[in-house]
């Protein structure tokens, strides 16, 4: 939650407030301060949830990239380290053929 939400919330409670005791008093203006504030403050903490969501899908979508990233790494070592024991392998196989000519 983030500071957009939290004085959303706010701005709503208090509105909530001015109107109720101005339609207590009867005082037209107040009620309407009151209803004004509420409007705004439920702007101002949609405002607040969509960036609370944009910086989720954000994160998330940075932590997919990392992962993918290592898994690419983790597949091209694997990849180098086979073809390496490959080489190896048949560098080996030459070298016993040629001792066994010899």
């Amino acid at each position: 939650m983030n500071r957009d939400t939290v004085e959303g919330k706010f701005d709503q409670a208090k509105g909530k407030t001015k109107e109720s005791v101005g339609e207590v008093v009867g005082n037209e203006r107040l009620a309407n301060s009151g209803t004004a504030d509420q409007i705004k403050g439920a702007a101002k903490e949609a405002w607040g949830n969509t960036k609370d969501a944009a910086d989720a899908a954000s994160k998330d979508a940075r932590m997919r990239s990392e992962s993918t990233a290592h898994d690419v790494r983790e597949k091209m070592s694997s990849t180098a380290q086979n073809a390496k024991d490959r080489v190896n392998a048949n560098a080996d196989d030459v070298k016993m053929e040629h001792k066994r000519s010899a």
